[in-house]
């Protein structure tokens, strides 16, 4: 069934990730919205101020993290660590004594340990449901296999994309394969369904690329030792391993027990905005619309000229872009309404032409 996604064209998997990115976007803005209509204006101030300068924290440190300030190991460690360091450190400012923790911002709501959010056990009683309900399910689920289909294999595509060396071959069948026995074990007890997601897909492979950073000298004309030197960034290897995955699955289970429920506890609701932030503009700021839509704004003799793009047409550039955009604003929509379930993206098979 997998084997159906190598029909899967740059045109849906890039208008998806670009509106995964805009809906992660719009959640933030939301959150943000509801802390100014249940805290209050000086709470709502406070949580945008925290927000928005956790999503420059953390697009600051991973920009580092391709620049060429200090030394390699050092500007590394500060884009890996980057949410770490921004977590840490916009979490303590909302507590420090004075103004600051005296307002009452939103923080994320805890329960006991071990233990349902909601007043019942783990286990969801289907066996007690009438068979009528059964029926009521079965299109629901039916749209959410299809849903899952392609977003976990999308997401499965672009972790696995070009610009990635990776050596092993591609687990999409077992991927699958997992992600239904996820998905039966939480409709069992309850809980979100577990998917592959656009956004953080590609993040992770990419913290787990290596990267080296090479010179290149360009001489000029203009005397002795002027020379243009510039920064050329390679990704060499991917440490491809499933360890890190695993260690992930695990905290979020050592996040349910009493001690670090209250560590949870401290911090604002305006952080988990700022990650819809980063989140949600590292889908749409890496997508291909816009570098296309980039690329068109450029000033001809700037342009490089072994772009790809050169070879087509700008207006057919512009066609496509639009109806990209059109897909993207066409869901967005869906997505604000009660169809949002009704939300899938089929494998259009569209090409570009020169």
């Amino acid at each position: 069934m997998c084997d159906y996604m190598r029909y899967a064209t740059d045109f849906s998997s890039e208008t998806f990730g670009f509106y995964v990115g805009t809906i992660y976007i719009s959640k933030g803005v939301e959150e943000l919205i509801s802390e100014f209509t249940s805290k209050g204006h000086t709470a709502g101030f406070m949580s945008c101020v925290i927000a928005i300068l956790y999503f420059l924290t953390i697009y600051s440190l991973e920009a580092i993290g391709s620049s060429t300030v200090w030394r390699p190991a050092f500007r590394g460690l500060l884009a890996d660590y980057a949410y770490v360091i921004g977590t840490i450190f916009w979490v303590g400012f909302s507590h420090i004594p004075g103004p600051l923790k005296a307002v009452d911002i939103s923080r994320v709501p805890i329960s006991k340990a071990f233990y349902p959010t909601q007043p019942r056990g783990w286990l969801i009683h289907f066996w007690e449901l009438d068979a009528k309900w059964i029926f009521v399910a079965l299109p629901f689920g039916f749209l959410i296999m299809l849903l899952f289909y392609y977003d976990h294999n999308v997401s499965s595509l672009t972790a696995q994309a070009r610009q990635f060396p990776l050596k092993k071959p591609a687990g999409f069948h077992w991927d699958f394969f997992l992600l239904g026995c996820t998905t039966f074990i939480s409709g069992i007890i309850g809980i979100p369904f577990p998917n592959g997601l656009v956004p953080q897909a590609p993040v992770h492979t990419d913290s787990l690329t290596v990267y080296e950073t090479d010179v290149r000298i360009v001489p000029t004309e203009e005397g002795e030792g002027a020379e243009i030197r510039r920064p050329i960034v390679k990704a060499t290897s991917v440490v491809e391993q499933r360890v890190s995955h695993f260690v992930m699955g695990l905290a979020i289970v050592g996040t349910m027990t009493g001690p670090l429920l209250i560590v949870l506890h401290t911090m604002p609701a305006a952080v988990f905005a700022g990650v819809f932030f980063i989140v949600g503009w590292g889908s749409v700021g890496s997508s291909g619309i816009m570098h296309k839509a980039i690329f068109l704004m450029l000033e001809d003799r700037f342009v490089q000229r072994d772009e790809p793009l050169l070879r087509v047409q700008n207006r057919k550039v512009l066609l496509w872009i639009a109806c990209q955009l059109i897909g993207v604003a066409a869901c967005v929509a869906i997505s604000e309404t009660i169809a949002a379930i009704g939300i899938l993206f089929p494998p259009v098979p569209l090409h570009q032409s020169d």
